[in-house]
């Protein structure tokens, strides 16, 4: 039998996305590196500074109160929408007309930029002539979002689930799509019960699409910058200043590039481990 020749030409299509690649992620990493281990006075001088800066930015509590917010809000937002996603997608129709209009009615919000997101809720949510805050303090509540932690909180996790829930119910209704009718035909001969259909057939079908979303959503709402500094300008005071917002005030703020760089590179290794984790966890025993 003759040996199967290899062909190593396709690799040069690959190319220009490994170089495109490269100088959109790899070189400017490279840059954050750099500032990491340096201090610098102006006048293009620099002095080597070792860990001196990761060191000083572990230590801060600054740091770990912005990155306990971060947490917390990430928490919130994946077990709201998660759930919400999964149950709208169990309810949205298989077929006819409905179907269609559900689905454009759930990529609407998506499409919206994230920034116009941020003062579309920033307008609806003011106490005094948004819909939202004049509706709930003309129901008896004490709301104003921009003088309350709780009230911004609040808002903050309310404007990312109308903006993202979409994504979960996109995912979720492809992955439920997927399933052959013979599954649910067989479930109705033995009687099974709503919640034995989807314990065992939608959710195992939809097992890899979850992933996806949680993955994408985490992500998402770790990194989220756009929509909270439009929307709070990470206050009242520093309740909703989030790790990117935190980011931002240290490395353009204030200037420090040093200790900026740092943070930068223990968020990303932050999110790559989490990421991981998350991967991890879902995935585990499926090879079995």
């Amino acid at each position: 039998m003759a040996a199967k020749t290899l062909n190593h030409k396709a690799w040069w299509l690959v190319a220009p996305v490994v170089v495109l690649v490269a100088f959109n992620a790899v070189i400017p990493l490279m840059a954050v590196v750099n500032y990491s281990v340096q201090e610098t006075f102006g006048n293009n001088e620099f002095f080597f500074e070792g860990v001196r800066w990761f060191e000083q930015v572990m230590q801060s509590e600054r740091f770990r109160d912005a990155l306990g917010r971060q947490l917390l809000f990430t928490a919130l937002v994946l077990a709201i929408e998660i759930p919400l996603g999964v149950a709208i997608a169990l309810a949205m129709p298989r077929k006819g007309i409905g179907v269609s209009i559900c689905l454009v009615l759930m990529a609407m919000p998506l499409l919206i930029p994230w920034n116009v997101v941020g003062a579309i809720w920033n307008i609806f949510a003011l106490p005094d002539i948004g819909l939202l805050g004049r509706a709930l303090n003309g129901m008896g509540f004490d709301y104003n979002y921009t003088r309350q932690p709780f009230d911004a909180w609040a808002t903050l996790v309310a404007m990312d689930v109308w903006h993202w829930t979409s994504l979960v119910v996109l995912l979720a209704y492809a992955g439920l799509s997927a399933i052959p009718d013979a599954y649910y035909q067989a479930a109705r001969i033995d009687g099974a019960s709503r919640w034995a259909i989807f314990r065992h057939i939608q959710l195992p079908k939809m097992k890899h699409v979850l992933l996806i979303a949680v993955l994408l959503r985490f992500m998402d709402s770790f990194m989220i910058y756009t929509e909270v500094v439009v929307l709070t300008g990470g206050g009242p005071g520093n309740s909703t200043t989030l790790l990117s917002i935190d980011l931002v005030k240290l490395a353009l703020g204030q200037f420090d590039l040093g200790p900026a760089a740092a943070m930068s590179l223990i968020y990303f290794l932050i999110i790559l481990l989490l990421s991981w984790l998350f991967y991890t966890v879902m995935t585990k025993g499926e090879e079995k």
